[in-house]
């Protein structure tokens, strides 16, 4: 019995992951959708894209991550709104992060900028160039601060 179960869960893993091989591929920038192809010029206007992955999920969910020659990468979801900018070690368009959440930095983090932003179904995530990660919920107040260790 252990062998049939064993077997079995073999089999689940080796066909669930032949199908993730299909699940992902590349487009050019123009494929993008629209949304996004237009936060890309606003926000990003002389950087060059060095690929387009595409993943697309179970539930014909699509994701598009972006990854900028500059090393900065953009998710957005299926319809073109970005999810997550990270700049690495850049300040991320101010013009992509809330004015309160703009505010409180400045205010409690002064000679320190925004390098990553992720909006989550909880608020927003942000990390600052000193390896600060703060935490707002969807009314853009403070959550959680964490320091890196």
């Amino acid at each position: 019995m252990k062998k049939i179960i064993l077997l079995l869960i073999v089999m689940m893993m080796s066909v669930s992951s032949s199908y993730a091989i299909f699940d992902k591929y590349t487009i050019k920038r123009e494929e993008l959708p629209e949304e996004a192809q237009s936060m890309l010029k606003e926000y990003f206007p002389k950087a060059k894209v060095s690929m387009i992955k595409v993943d697309k999920h179970l539930l014909k969910k699509t994701d598009y991550d972006v990854r900028l020659v500059n090393g900065s990468t953009i998710e957005f979801n299926n319809k073109g709104k970005w999810t997550s900018v990270d700049c690495k070690s850049r300040e991320v368009p101010s013009g992509l992060v809330n004015k309160t959440i703009k505010k409180y930095v400045e205010k409690n983090f002064p000679d320190t900028y925004i390098v990553k932003i992720e909006k989550k179904s909880g608020g927003t995530e942000i990390e600052l160039n000193d390896g600060i990660e703060l935490k707002f919920n969807l009314l853009n107040q403070i959550k959680k601060v964490e320091m890196e260790d």
